[in-house]
């Protein structure tokens, strides 16, 4: 008998593929017997299996159903089996694609009357009606007919080659070679002209296996984009049920037909016994079990006229199956449900919805939905209609950019309206300004529920009164908001209020795992400046002598918030320099196609840093900034003192402003200049150039704001193993912050938003609007002695300074009051209004109108400005432009640049955001000692309904460690503390309990746990004698409420009369029938709060 398992590319990867394809229902056909149904080397469609299911098929005309004729069979076999191969593979294997998903019309005669029936290939709705077959070993003659290739494995589907699979060994003799990369180098390679690119004009999807590793493809896709696959519906007992299935006598003897005997002995042996799976068997399940891999076909392949074609992510994949889940279900109301996909900015979102829009295209039951895709920015809108052109989502009759963008986008507010009333557009892109304007108009309002509005970044666009106006236009519509980043802490009880629930999350940190985005390095570098304070004073003194105290206080506070020293001339010009030696010694140097972006803080700074980046040479550069304000900086009529950056402006856009920012980015985008590309807004969201490698950062970010921003670095390139990310700012505590913050959330997603989040945030929402007339008359009552109404300076006399001498003789202002007043009001009913804008109620009530809230927000307008005159005029406040162009000289002169601080070595993102508590100070390790505790504490007593032992017993571990921690003198050592026990309690690794045997069976442990519970002290006695039947108890009870809960969806009373009638003869037998009651009351508790979370 043999015990040494066999590592050779046959024992270890390449039968186990066949054999775990035979168990997922693919018919095997050994290398000779293919070769007979080719015909020869040089085919490599199976015409007769072809011919032998088209015989099969059936088409429809006037209610009867008709066999095709020779002559359609013929054609058909003719039309899918010659593609040309003159345009190129690309072009063949789309005429293919688009043969087997749309079907090819043959022309037929019954009773002489002419029908024009379309068959598809492929029967993509009766799984049964199609032939699936895998062969090994197959020769293929190349296409000059000199040699032959021989792919491992090739599957076929109809009798035409659908899926090429290269199975290598597990280990390399050479340890800096990876064998699956090597089987993504045999497919890359076999696709050449002068290799064998027939094969491939059929081929959908593309395989590199081994043991240990698994990767696919499709069509030209270059080595560093081919994906591992991730299944969120099998999991690893589905996987190993599928793999240990025994094959039939006679599978086996076809499989091992010609092999020497020893390898089937071999074989023999390893089935004996249970096998583990492996990675290849997850890949090989995935996307090869029959029904999903057609599904794959016809959902998640598309060609992209700029990309090329592209086979979806898993989380594209997976996340669409969740959307379309969603989307098909209904609110009581007969609205469209709705939800949120978190999808990390850089993983292809773009792209997703595409995705969603084809798969809407062909679902029965939403194929007759009308999509509406909302962004909030012209760019963004521009990007995502032309991904959706190109992608095909509008279907293959638009061929030109020009007839598709006529198509989709809206000219106008009033066009929009039209369209979403009366129109019969399949897919319409608009920006959301436009969707505010088209909202007032009465033909735009569509009570439909074949409706679906997708929101590309929701967290930005959705801003209140936007979002009331769109669902009261579309009330039964369903809303899906798309996000790289969403809003967290507060702001997400909002985007779950407009949204609900996240659908489907895919997080930086799972994509950076999954090589579906680049890893991201850190690396802060510190400008040392020389600041003359004593000059600084005098000069300051001097220029605000007329300002009191305060006033001087509030200016300096002011610019130092502003941060006008990041804006002085020697500072940047320190920085340019260092960025100009880091971009050419790391990367023009080097040889590499790559490009650099700089984010600043003003556009005077921009053009500053272009000055400076010109003058040294060594790096060619260019800026996108909005257009200035050209009603600001000009203090005489005299050009000469015209601001810098509008004297820029001036010089280098003189055309569409728009076109310039598109010859920029084209330019960005190719092997020439510009190297950098300086920003401050712009192009820091929704901008994506793979060769974008290094974003230097002189510029504050936080938030949801700083994700979007690092991430126009981690798109995958060839030449870039990293982003990085060079900081002048400062920003690791907001970094650490941001990517720890989003990790965190990522716990909270699949399941949604929690309760308790929303819960009295829009508690008197309903009510609150109520009170605008009140709040809206307390204003004008200021005013009501003023007769006409229009004269301005009328209302500014009501609050002009009055001073009179007080009882104690002082001098004091008898309107100051007066004045807080008002600005209490103004403030008041600025809140108010705001709210209202984002209430349902308030745009449902007809108590008001349009003209109504035309008045409010106008009123609203006029009392803010006159607040800020009124202050001045009080002297309250000082109007500071006056000291803007000082402020700044004063900075330019006695501000000196040093050197550039580098940091530490550079550290990839995500440890950033890991916990490392050697390196904290005391008051942070207290800080996060005292959050994981409440996090540990939170997590127990929310999470753990379902499972009463594991909480009883964690319960009683948090408090022996809190009693434990108030002992230690070390805040480090308490958080390790707590952390271990954090970890615990997310694995529910219950100390007492076979934790393993559970194979992650969280419910079936749960019940296991539930009879220590009931049965006490008695527990013991029993686990000892019976101790393999209470485990399988465990999962029995699990199998059979799953069933009762499957059973009874339309009636939930019930499952557990059903779960009790099943469980109490088999707990009476184990336990008695007092204990079996007991555990049967702890069954059903489990299994109500399963239910409610």
């Amino acid at each position: 008998m043999n015990t040494t398992p066999q590592g050779n590319e046959q024992h270890s990867s390449h039968i186990p593929a066949l054999a775990t394809l035979i168990n997922l229902g693919w018919t095997f056909l050994p290398a000779s017997e293919c070769q007979t149904l080719r015909g020869s080397q040089r085919d490599v469609v199976m015409k007769p299996v072809l011919e032998r299911v088209l015989r099969q098929r059936r088409f429809e005309f006037k209610g009867e159903w008709y066999p095709l004729s020779d002559q359609a069979v013929d054609q058909v076999i003719r039309e899918i089996t010659t593609p040309s191969m003159a345009q190129g593979l690309m072009d063949a294997n789309q005429s293919v694609y688009d043969k087997l998903t749309l079907g090819i019309t043959v022309t037929e005669f019954v009773g002489g009357k002419k029908a024009q029936p379309t068959i598809h290939v492929i029967d993509w709705e009766h799984l049964d009606q199609n032939d699936f077959h895998v062969t090994e070993e197959m020769d293929v003659l190349s296409a000059q007919g000199t040699h032959t290739r021989r792919p491992d494995v090739v599957a076929f589907v109809n009798g035409i080659p659908l899926a090429v699979i290269e199975a290598k060994r597990a280990a390399s003799g050479n340890p800096n070679k990876n064998m699956v990369e090597e089987g993504i180098s045999q497919n890359l390679r076999n696709q050449k002209n002068d290799e064998i690119p027939y094969l491939y004009a059929f081929a959908q999807l593309l395989f590199s296996i081994s043991l240990t590793d698994g990767r696919y493809g499709t069509t030209h896709t270059a080595a560093k984009f081919w994906s591992k696959w991730i299944d969120e519906e099998f999991d690893d007992q589905a996987i190993q049920d599928i793999k240990n299935r025994p094959l039939s006598a006679s599978d086996k003897d076809t499989l091992f037909q010609g092999k020497p005997p020893k390898i089937r002995s071999y074989f023999e042996q390893l089935w004996s016994k249970t096998v583990l799976p492996t990675e290849q068997d997850r890949l090989l399940v995935g996307l090869l079990d029959r029904h999903r891999f057609l599904e794959f076909l016809r959902l998640f392949i598309l060609f992209d006229r700029k990309v090329g074609k592209i086979a979806a992510r898993y989380p594209q994949a997976f996340g669409i199956k969740a959307l379309l889940e969603r989307i098909s279900g209904f609110k009581p109301n007969g609205e469209r449900r709705g939800g949120v996909l978190w999808h990390t900015t850089g993983s292809g979102k773009s792209f997703t919805m595409v995705y969603l829009c084809r798969a809407l295209l062909l679902s029965d039951a939403l194929k007759n939905c009308r999509i509406l895709v909302v962004t909030d920015r012209v760019d963004l809108e521009k990007q995502l209609s032309k991904t959706f052109l190109t992608g095909g989502a509008f279907g293959s009759d638009i061929a030109g950019k020009k007839s598709g963008d006529a198509l989709a986008k809206t000219r106008s507010g009033r066009q929009l309206a039209e369209r979403i009333g009366h129109g019969n557009e399949r897919i319409i892109f608009t920006i959301i300004n436009k969707f505010a304007s088209a909202a007032k108009q009465p033909e735009c309002y569509n009570p439909s529920n074949n409706i679906i509005v997708i929101v590309d970044e929701g967290h930005r666009s959705q801003g209140g009164e936007n979002h009331q106006r769109m669902r009261q236009a579309l009330p039964n519509a369903a809303f899906i908001a798309f996000t790289g980043t969403p809003l967290l802490k507060n702001e997400k009880s909002e985007t779950a209020e407009k949204f609900g629930a996240i659908i489907h999350a895919y997080t930086m940190k799972r994509a950076v795992e999954d090589g579906t985005i680049t890893p991201l390095l850190y690396e802060e570098r510190k400008p040392l400046l020389d600041v003359n304070q004593n000059a600084v004073d005098i000069w300051f003194e001097k220029v605000t002598a007329s300002l009191s105290d305060s006033q001087k206080g509030d200016l300096k506070r002011k610019y130092t918030n502003q941060g006008q020293v990041y804006t002085a001339e020697d500072r940047i010009r320190l920085n340019a320099f260092d960025i100009s030696v880091h971009f050419s010694e790391n990367y023009k140097k080097a040889g590499l196609d790559l490009k650099g972006q700089l984010a600043t803080d003003s556009k005077l700074s921009a053009i500053r840093y272009k000055q400076s980046l010109d003058g040294l040479g060594l790096v060619t550069s260019a800026i996108v900034i909005s257009p200035p304000d050209t009603r600001e900086g000009h203090t005489d009529a005299d050009e000469s003192n015209v601001p810098l950056v509008q004297e820029w402006w001036k010089k280098h856009v003189t055309g569409d402003p728009q076109d310039y920012e598109k010859a920029i980015i084209e330019d960005f985008g190719s092997d020439g200049p510009p190297d950098i590309l300086i920003v401050v807004d712009k192009l820091l969201t929704g901008f994506d150039e793979p060769r974008n490698a290094v974003l230097y950062i002189d510029k504050q970010l936080k938030g949801h704001n700083l994700i979007q921003a690092i991430a126009r670095v981690n798109r995958l390139h060839p030449e870039k193993p990293f982003g990085y990310l060079i900081d002048y700012r400062g920003i690791l505590k907001e970094l650490d912050t941001a990517i720890r913050d989003y990790q965190n959330f990522e716990d909270q997603t699949q399941g949604g938003f929690a309760i308790e989040d929303i819960e009295g945030l829009y508690a008197n929402v309903g009510t609150e609007y109520k009170k605008l007339p009140a709040l809206h008359d307390k204003l004008w009552r200021f005013f009501s002695h003023i007769d006409n109404k229009l004269d301005q300076e009328s209302y500014r006399q009501v609050f002009m300074p009055k001073y009179e001498a007080d009882p104690d003789g002082q001098e004091v202002d008898t309107r100051q009051a007066l004045r807080e007043d008002f600005y209490e009001a103004v403030t008041e009913f600025g809140m108010c209004l705001k709210t209202a804008l984002s209430s349902q109620g308030f745009f449902e009530d007809k108590a008001f109108t349009e003209e109504d809230i035309r008045r409010y927000k106008r009123d609203l307008k006029w009392f803010s400005d006159l607040r800020k005159t009124v202050r001045l005029d009080a002297q309250e406040t000082v109007d500071y432009s006056a000291y803007e162009g000082q402020i700044r000289d004063l900075i330019d002169r006695y501000v000196t640049g040093v050197d550039v601080e580098k940091g530490e070595e550079p550290v990839v993102i995500e440890s950033i955001g890991e916990m490392r508590p050697d390196y904290w100070s005391e008051e942070k390790a207290r800080n996060e000692t005292d959050k994981i505790k409440t996090r540990t504490k939170k997590t127990i007593e929310e999470k753990l309904g379902d499972d009463p032992y594991a909480k009883k017993v964690f319960s009683a571990l948090l408090k022996e460690a809190i009693e434990k921690a108030e002992s230690m003198f070390d805040y480090k050592a308490q958080f390790r503390l707590f952390s271990d026990l954090e970890k615990m309690v997310e694995d529910r690794d219950v100390p007492d309990l076979p934790t393993s045997t559970f194979r992650g069976n969280k419910h079936a442990q749960a019940y296991y746990g539930a009879f220590k519970l009931v049965l006490g002290e008695d527990f013991a006695a029993l686990e000892s004698e019976q101790g393999d039947r209470l485990i399988e108890e465990a999962f029995e009870i699990d199998q059979v409420v799953s069933r009762a809960v499957a059973e009874n969806s339309l009636n939930p009373i019930g499952i557990e009369q059903d779960v009790r009638k099943n469980l109490l003869p088999r707990l009476f037998a184990l336990v008695g029938l007092d204990k079996a009651k007991e555990m049967l009351d702890e069954v059903v508790q489990i299994l109500r709060n399963r239910g409610a979370r």
